[in-house]
């Protein structure tokens, strides 16, 4: 079983690589319209209804996980294929690091009217009010996170647990990006689908940013100041797992994030990640190198992992 999985995973990773996201049928969007649909019947303003929320769609997506994997299992070669195609279906670094390089090529060209417009296909600031270096620092925040979120994780869940945990992951963090936020309409219905995804990133998330580290002096960066800034930073970040990839970033790439961030739904005041520079474009753009390079450390890990597990 462990063969199987093992190349399966290396099998996705390698797919994302190369084609990054289905372009038709896209299981995740089908995902999300059904989340949507169902939030039209069972929204409230309270936590009960958040919490049955939650339950039927990642409970739902959990089930069908075990069927395959129950079916796949049979043979090491179509557990390999079953575990390659949700690896496939799940990660998003492919498609993290096209929309980080066109952003940082937007911002190198001085285009700030396309690089505002980019910023909503990576993050929910208010891009209108953002200037250059904020739409810098947003952008590296941006893909910092999702290198945990998007890609670690996921693998972490796959080398862990096979296709349920796949396609359960990737279930609870879709939904934490549709309902998890702090708005009027979602800080009740919403908490159950924040609260789950903040458990399940909380050992990825630390896992990225060790890969962050280990992974700096490969774009140039710092290992060392990836590491002081990690353990020094990130616990003052109010996401218990966000605050640790963006931590290790900051130092990596030897710049501040953090403080003032826009949002949307209102404005909170953040701690300041790292002692260097303010990021620009030319820093987006090692911070896509860097994405990268814990994304294929992830998916080796992962398979090491998947494979001595019985």
């Amino acid at each position: 079983m462990g063969a199987g999985r093992a190349l399966g995973l290396l099998l996705g990773v390698a797919a994302d690589a190369v084609f990054g996201d289905p372009r038709r049928f896209h299981p995740v969007a089908a995902f999300g319209s059904t989340a949507a649909a169902l939030e039209k019947r069972l929204h409230a303003n309270s936590e009960a209804a958040g919490v049955a929320y939650t339950a039927v769609l990642v409970g739902g997506t959990v089930a069908a996980g075990v069927a395959v994997e129950r079916l796949a299992r049979k043979h090491w070669l179509t557990q390999a294929l079953a575990t390659g195609v949700a690896t496939w279906v799940v990660l998003g670094g492919n498609s993290l690091a096209t929309e980080g390089t066109s952003m940082g090529r937007e911002l190198a060209d001085g285009d700030l009217e396309a690089a505002r417009s980019r910023l909503p296909h990576l993050c929910g600031r208010d891009a209108s009010r953002l200037d250059t270096t904020g739409l810098a620092r947003a952008t590296v925040e941006s893909v910092a996170e999702n290198t945990s979120d998007a890609v670690v994780a996921p693998l972490f869940w796959g080398a862990v647990a096979g296709v349920p945990g796949l396609l359960g992951y990737r279930a609870a963090n879709t939904l934490d990006a549709m309902v998890g936020h702090k708005s009027p309409r979602y800080l009740k219905f919403g908490w159950a689908s924040a609260r789950l995804d903040d458990l399940l990133n909380l050992a990825p998330s630390r896992l990225a940013a060790l890969l962050t580290v280990g992974g700096a002096p490969v774009v140039g960066g710092s290992a060392s100041q990836a590491l002081e800034t990690w353990r020094r930073d990130a616990a003052a970040h109010p996401s218990p797992n966000a605050g640790q990839v963006e931590a290790a970033f900051a130092g990596a790439l030897e710049i501040r994030l953090g403080g003032r961030t826009v949002y949307l739904h209102g404005v909170e005041e953040r701690p300041v990640l790292g002692h260097g520079r303010n990021p620009d474009s030319g820093h987006v753009t090692r911070a896509v190198e860097l994405s990268r390079v814990v994304g294929f450390g992830a998916g080796f890990l992962s398979a090491v992992i998947a494979l001595f597990r019985k």
